[in-house]
Parts: C-alpha cells; structure tokens; sequence
C-alpha cells in the first residue's frame, strides 16, 4: 500500500528561494520513493516532513489529524520550542537536523575565535594606526562545551592548530579527537585555565544560563568567550558585567538572550564583542544539507527501517 506523506508547510513563501527549492526537492525525492504527498488533514498520512520553521501548534493539528503517523521530520537543530507538542505524542519519531548543520556552525565559532584572539573588534572601529598586538591560536588550551554534531567538528577545526581541547559533555565517553573529555560538573574546575571557551551545547533546562557570574569570575581575564549555540546557556546580565569589568577579554556571539538583542542593549557598545544576527547557519548555507538528510531518511523509510533507527532522533525527554 503507498504510504501517505505530508509536508509542510504546504505552500512556500516564493520570495523565499532556498525553501522554496527545499520543498520542490522533498516533494521529488518523496515521489521518486514511492510516497503520495496529501494535504495535511488527509487523516491517512503516516509520516510528516516539515521543511521550514513554522508555528507547532501546525505540526501538533497535523499529527491529531493523522493518528498513524510514526515519524516527523524538523528542519532545525534545536528543538526546544517544539517539545511541548513532541512530548504529547510518545509514540512518534521525531528526527530533526542535528549536526546538519555543523560545519557552517563551527566555521562561524572559529571565525569569531580568531577575530577576538587578533583584537578585530577595536582594529574594526579604529581610526588611527595604533598599537601592534595580538594572540595567536596556535598553542592555545580550548574549552568546548557541547559534544555533539557542532563540538565534534569544532574539535576538528581546532586541532588544525597546535591546541589543547578539552570537551565538556553530559557523559564521561572521551569524544574522538579531544586531548581530555569531562562531564557538565567539572566545568568549573576547568574554566580558570581555558585561553578560548566556546558554547556548543543544546538548549535544556540542565544548560539554562549555566554561565553566570561565578563562571566569568572563574575564567582567565585573557580568555575569549564564544557562543553559537542558545543564548539562553548564558546570563546576559553578567556577561555584560564581566565584559564592563574585563573579567575576561572578549565574546563572539552568534546568538543571545533576548534574541534578537534590542537596539541599544549595552552589548551593542561593548568593544571588546562581537555580535552577528544568528547568521552562522543561514538557508543558503543549510538547506542543502537539511535536504540531504531528508532524502537519506526518506529512503530508509521507504526501504522498512523503523524511524527510531533514522539520523537525527531527537530524545524527546533529554530534550536534543
């Protein structure tokens, strides 16, 4: 019997080109499948292909309109505004684009690496010669917070220098490539010795703003401190203190709390910061690599593979 797909959002936004590909892709590889594509309250659809960011309160109606559906596909990486909806359904796979996307990713935290370790924010804003100085990474003891899609491929970036890389992950299994491995409650035991810390760690309750304070008191004052992962992992309140009072060097976000960070915010006149509008995984950059994962899971799909066994499995409960 043809299984029954739906994709949404059903129409695209046409001045959107790169979604808009995405959804003509999906709809190729799903009929090259096997897949007849219905509309959303069909009642028959068995599993759900969702190829851009949309309200959840959509997916939930469509997965209480298709009772058998088994397996939802997310176009992003980080889950935590759909868990709600994805914790009523215990009996759905919901996959999502976890470490897709970490190239680009890492690529941006490495770039804002470098650019604070070469002092580019005030080369940025200078108007005269100035002073020569400078850090380089070569050398330099990494700190990277997460371990999944995004920590991996910054560990191997980072190891194209002569660094030392320390991961810090919820588990104690060493992560390939890593000089040390350690669990979320040493953290603070290592933070006073870290040159670089970059956040890569997904969006949890157990990570909720878990820099404060007494993390930026911990760390070394000639350390730069790089976020693309939540802005919520950190208190934005002291980071802004920690930078005011040069606790420590400097920060690269990517991302922020609130986001996006309001006209005026004290960060915005920080000199020693860098912010970027949460561009290090634009669509340009992304959506062929989403649609490669959807195409890889289609066909295990069609082929009978249960969707717990697909990439990208989200733990519904963990919350990543």
């Amino acid at each position: 019997m043809t299984q029954k797909l739906v994709i949404l959002p059903v129409q695209t936004d046409r001045d959107n080109t790169p979604f808009e590909n995405a959804h003509a892709r999906t709809v190729a590889a799903a009929e090259a499948n096997g897949f007849r594509i219905v509309e959303p309250d069909d009642g028959g659809a068995t599993a759900i292909i969702v190829v851009r960011m949309l309200d959840s309160a959509i997916i939930d109606q469509t997965l209480a309109a298709n009772p058998a559906v088994s397996w939802v596909q997310l176009p992003f990486a980080g889950v935590e505004s759909f868990l709600p909806v994805a914790r009523q359904y215990p009996e759905v796979s919901f996959t999502s684009a976890k470490g897709t996307f970490a190239p680009p990713v890492a690529e941006h935290a490495l770039a804002l690496t470098l650019a604070l370790l070469r002092h580019l924010p005030e080369r940025i804003r200078a108007t005269s010669w100035g002073s020569s100085y400078g850090t380089t990474l070569s050398g330099a003891k990494v700190l990277i917070v997460g371990a999944g899609g995004i920590g991996s491929e910054l560990v191997r970036l980072f190891s194209t220098w002569n660094t030392e890389i320390t991961v810090v992950r919820r588990r104690p299994d060493p992560l390939p490539g890593a000089d040390r491995t350690i669990t979320a409650d040493q953290l603070d035991d290592v933070l006073p010795e870290a040159d670089v810390v970059v956040l890569a760690a997904a969006a949890t309750p157990d990570t909720a703003q878990m820099f404060g304070a007494e993390q930026f008191e911990l760390m070394n004052d000639q350390a730069v401190f790089v976020n693309i992962a939540r802005g919520t992992l950190v208190d934005t309140d002291a980071l802004v203190a920690a930078l005011a009072n040069r606790k420590i060097r400097s920060a690269g976000l990517d991302v922020t709390d609130p986001e996006p960070l309001p006209d005026g915010h004290p960060l915005w006149d920080e000199p020693n910061c860098i912010v970027t509008p949460h561009t290090a995984d634009t669509p340009p950059m992304v959506i062929q690599l989403l649609d490669e994962r959807i195409v890889r899971n289609l066909d295990r799909l069609a082929k009978g593979t249960a969707p717990d066994k697909f990439e990208g499995l989200v733990d519904v409960q963990v919350g990543y």
